[in-house]
């Protein structure tokens, strides 16, 4: 009850923890549906390049008080408001993300970030910066990537030893090749019926092309000690039963024994058939015995483990989004700790072709018809000089790029002067020291 009991106590002393909102798509407003119901939380500001429509989402999905929330157009307006103690970011724009990070920081608010894309852009830097002003940065509970630290941190807690951890996810190779004209046949859905239901088809591209799995799994390994394997990620099939044998034998594969990885697994077999017992919506960490006596020990109390016995699997079968974004601010608010936070750079999301690209095309970034986002390691990155999916967005070739090739930095007509690119080049430049 440490959280509960904290939020409680902050709504009996007449101080609650004064929330601002920037972006209000799905992802908040699933948060704000809660926070209606959470004592010692007021959300004080949402500011959205449509107020009025924000307002509206609180008006039917909540049960809010909108006359008590101001409504703004300008990020600025709401960090500068005293009476916000904690900025949650949910834009999804990389670039426009990592300015109203910054600011909020330098405002000395605490910075909850939902856009895991701006995490991954430039985390390391800005959570280095909120470090200095003595607030918190954190990356957003019930998103996937602070589901999975947090059972990393189990795991080490314990004393296990970790072989990958990862979350579960629809892919088959193919899909890299997605884009938003065809992303719904492979959800069997209707354009008509995606568009009736609000559902945005570069976002859900996004997830279906590969992009989104790269993004979340470099967020976790910059957060944690786990590495990006050479070849980023296979993507293999597995049921909740077969995890601990089939990242055992994926670790081994990617050369990576004994060092732990982060890896996405399948829903769907090499045949595009559903693998059953799936972990589609979930996450996992896979860990091994460190001695006969620890796998006695799983056999003991049920474990599911590979046939040796000596690798086992923790999974969560699903995650909540937005629903258990409540968790952070708490935890951020009351304890002064994020439910994870980048401190390294390890992994970096490479914009890739999705066919040949003549000179003179104009890129369109995430879940797009033009890349697809690949898992790097950030030292091969920094090495090749790619260009990261966070920056492949209203930005210009310069010069032909062949299918499935990396791009580089030096391939495309890049504002160099932007916010975002100094902060990505004070992390390359950390990363050589």
């Amino acid at each position: 009850m440490r959280l509960t009991n904290g939020l409680r106590q902050r709504a009996l002393d007449g101080n609650p923890i004064g929330v601002g909102l920037i972006g209000c798509g799905k992802f908040a407003t699933m948060y704000l549906a809660q926070a209606a119901r959470t004592p010692g939380i007021a959300i004080r500001t949402i500011a959205d390049l449509n107020p009025a429509a924000a307002r509206r989402k609180v008006e039917t999905s909540t049960a809010l008080d909108p006359e008590a929330i101001r409504f703004v157009d300008k990020a600025s307006s709401l960090i500068a408001d005293d009476a916000v103690e904690l900025v949650i970011e949910a834009t999804g724009d990389p670039v426009q993300g990592t300015m109203h990070a910054l600011a909020a920081i330098e405002a000395r608010r605490h910075v909850l970030m939902v856009n895991v894309e701006a995490d991954v852009l430039c985390g390391p830097a800005l959570a280095k910066r909120a470090r200095h002003r003595g607030v918190v940065y954190s990356m957003a509970y019930g998103d996937q990537p602070a589901l999975i630290v947090e059972l990393i941190d189990w795991a080490h807690t314990a004393g296990l030893e970790i072989v990958a951890a990862g979350k579960g996810t629809k892919h088959q190779p193919h899909y890299r090749l997605s884009t938003p004209d065809t992303v719904w046949d492979h959800y069997g859905l209707s354009p008509e019926r995606a568009a009736a239901a609000g559902m945005n088809p570069k976002m859900f591209n996004s997830f279906l092309d590969g992009t989104k799995s790269a993004i979340e799994m470099a967020a976790i390994a910059n957060a944690t000690d786990l590495e990006v394997a050479a070849d980023g990620l296979a993507f293999p099939p597995a049921a909740t039963h077969a995890l601990p044998a089939v990242l055992a034998a994926r670790a081994a594969a990617a050369g990576m024994t004994g060092t732990p990885m982060v890896e996405t697994v399948s829903c769907l077999d090499g045949a595009g058939q559903p693998v059953p017992d799936d972990l589609r919506w979930g996450v996992y960490v896979v860990f091994k015995a460190s001695s006969d006596y620890v796998a006695g020990c799983f056999r003991d109390y049920g474990l599911q483990t590979d046939p040796s016995g000596q690798y086992a699997a923790l999974w969560r079968p699903y995650h909540l989004i937005g629903l258990e974004l409540g968790i952070s601010v708490a935890d951020m608010a009351l304890r002064g700790e994020p439910t994870g936070a980048p401190w390294r750079w390890a992994g970096d999301v490479a914009a890739t072709a999705k066919r040949d690209l003549a000179a003179g095309e104009l890129l369109d970034g995430e879940g797009g018809y033009t890349v697809y986002g690949r898992l790097v390691p950030a030292a091969h990155s920094a090495e090749g000089g790619r260009l990261p999916i966070g920056l492949a967005h209203g930005v210009r070739l310069k010069r032909p790029v062949r299918a499935d090739a990396m791009l580089t930095l030096d391939d495309v007509d890049l504002d160099r002067g932007t916010l975002a690119f100094e902060l990505r080049a004070e992390i390359l430049k950390e990363a050589e020291l």
